[in-house]
């Protein structure tokens, strides 16, 4: 994959003597990687929102949904798989197992991080009172660290 190549020559160019001090190879670039899959994820549902979906509820003559989840549910898949290609083959590019055990295995540790989301703003907003905002902000540092956890020690471990 040339594509991977070239990013990984990226993260290594960028993977400095600073950084290295601080954070390990594994962990900056699962960062770089996650970072690019959300910024993906983003311009994504901007473009599907305002020009797929037309800002307008879609029915499917069973359901109606509204536009914003409408365009959650077009872009997940998309950035399902470009978080596990990028996980696969840049981030943890020296493991051994077969693609569609990781996949298997990046599938449940997103549900976890789904369950883990909910499960900790509810928390956060409806038992110790925290603003939503800065909930969802507690939420997303410790999804970001399970996330990194999993993939590691259970999705893509050597």
């Amino acid at each position: 994959m040339a594509i991977a190549r070239l990013l990984i020559s990226l993260i290594d160019t960028l993977y400095i003597k600073p950084i290295e001090r601080v954070i390990s190879r594994y962990t900056f670039g699962y960062i770089l990687c996650g970072g690019a899959n959300m910024v993906l994820d983003t311009l994504w549902y901007y473009l599907i929102y305002h020009y797929v979906v037309l800002e307008q509820n879609v029915d499917l003559g069973f359901v109606v949904i509204s536009p914003h989840i409408a365009a959650l549910i077009i872009v997940f898949p998309i950035t399902f798989f470009t978080g596990f290609l990028l996980n696969r083959y840049v981030a943890f590019r020296s493991t051994e197992q077969r693609t569609r055990k990781q996949l298997i295995r990046y599938a449940l540790s997103v549900v976890g991080s789904i369950i883990l989301n909910y499960v900790l703003v509810k928390l956060f907003v409806e038992a110790c009172h925290i603003w939503p905002t800065v909930s969802k902000m507690l939420t997303t540092a410790i999804v970001a660290m399970y996330s990194f956890l999993a993939a590691r020690y259970f999705t893509f471990r050597k």
